[in-house]
């Protein structure tokens, strides 16, 4: 059903959030933490990478790791924004 939805929709850049996102689009060998802020080939969309999901960053552990991951993941989505514009 996504798929069929995401074909409709014709999407320039599809970006899964989290692993559950990514290997229901992206195949369940799809590992995030290996191709994490990398665009991926697929034939959803011509680009398309995964990335964490937010609230994953909402869990570190303490403040050093939330800002390093708070700050990896704005690289993602600013590769994201390079692509569109």
């Amino acid at each position: 059903m996504a798929e069929s939805e995401i074909s409709l929709i014709k999407p320039q850049v599809l970006v899964c959030l989290g692993a559950t996102a990514a290997q229901a689009l992206l195949g369940k060998q799809f590992r995030v933490t290996q191709h994490r802020g990398e665009f991926v080939e697929s034939p959803l969309a011509p680009r398309v990478m995964a990335t964490v999901h937010p609230s994953a960053i909402l869990r570190a552990p303490d403040d050093k790791t939330h800002h390093a991951e708070t700050q990896r993941f704005v690289e993602d989505l600013k590769k994201v924004a390079a692509v569109l514009r």
